[in-house]
């Protein structure tokens, strides 16, 4: 019954699903991105500077279901609840970091349409344009920008936020940008979900940005820094800043220790030694006479 199944499959189709079981099976990193309103140049761009690192595939849902079930790997099958529509699959020698900060790097700036979703705060910086005077003044006023002319140019006099963060973008917003060539969005392949064939784990909702990480990470190394050096542990990171701290106690120790000798030894002294040192200079005067 199956067999006959099978034989009805095109001989095409049996090839694509046996390629997609084979980079299933034998590459480390399988990892699924959202290709949502990627122009196809832009598509074969990235594809082109990802081949030596990717085999990228945008197969037919029922095809790339065949090739995962074919493989019979419990944690692989996973894959098919997140393989939707206006989706790519990479299969990578790659780790899934190093993959998905690749796929990060390869965005390109777009230009914003009506009715999007702000992805930050839009915001127009103060100085000069290239627009001449006309029609742009009224169109620059009209999104709250104070403008004036400068040798023979718009210039903007202060600097203002015209879409916040998550507000729709109007036309007359879009409209601006595009006059001033601003290109909030970024296009590309945006990963989504990775699995990792050497230890069978699945990675959900993929979130990089490097820029915070390093951040993170500089912020964690300084109250590290800072706790390692006040508990006194020593390692290369830690020791100049530890013979530091050692010299500056040296220097207060040794202005107290010069500033207070006779007082330390006056302290030392009881009433009754001191008592005793007076009979002891009497005894030694009344010698000394006779």
């Amino acid at each position: 019954m199956n067999s006959k199944k099978l034989s009805k499959v095109p001989e095409k189709k049996l090839k694509i699903v046996k390629e997609l079981a084979d980079l299933l099976k034998n590459k480390k990193t399988i990892l699924i991105a959202s290709i949502k309103n990627l122009p196809a140049s832009q598509f074969q761009e990235i594809k082109k500077k990802l081949r030596s690192k990717a085999a990228i595939k945008v197969p037919k849902k029922n095809l790339l279901f065949r090739a995962v079930d074919s493989v019979k790997d419990g944690d692989i099958i996973k894959l098919k609840e997140h393989f939707k529509d206006s989706t790519a699959i990479l299969f990578s020698d790659l780790e899934a970091y190093e993959l998905s900060v690749e796929l990060l790097k390869n965005k390109s700036p777009a230009k914003a349409k009506p009715g999007q979703e702000a992805p930050r705060d839009i915001e127009i910086e103060a100085g000069p344009t290239d627009l001449p005077p006309g029609p742009a003044i009224s169109e620059l006023g009209a999104v709250g920008l104070e403008v004036q002319i400068e040798k023979g140019k718009i210039t903007i006099k202060k600097s203002k936020v015209i879409v916040k963060e998550g507000q729709k973008i109007s036309q007359a917003a879009v409209d601006i940008m595009n006059k001033l060539d601003i290109k909030p969005f970024s296009i590309g392949f945006i990963p989504l979900t990775a699995y990792d064939n050497e230890n069978k784990k699945l990675y959900l909702e993929i979130k990089i940005d490097s820029e915070e990480t390093i951040k993170n990470i500089k912020e964690q190394y300084g109250r590290s820094l800072a706790f390692a050096v006040e508990i006194g542990y020593v390692n290369s990171e830690t020791i100049t800043f530890l013979l530091g701290k050692a010299a500056s106690y040296e220097k207060v120790l040794s202005v107290l220790i010069k500033s207070e000798p006779e007082k330390k030894v006056e302290e030392t002294q009881t009433p009754e030694n001191k008592e005793e040192v007076k009979i002891e200079e009497a005894s030694e005067k009344s010698g000394e006479e006779k």
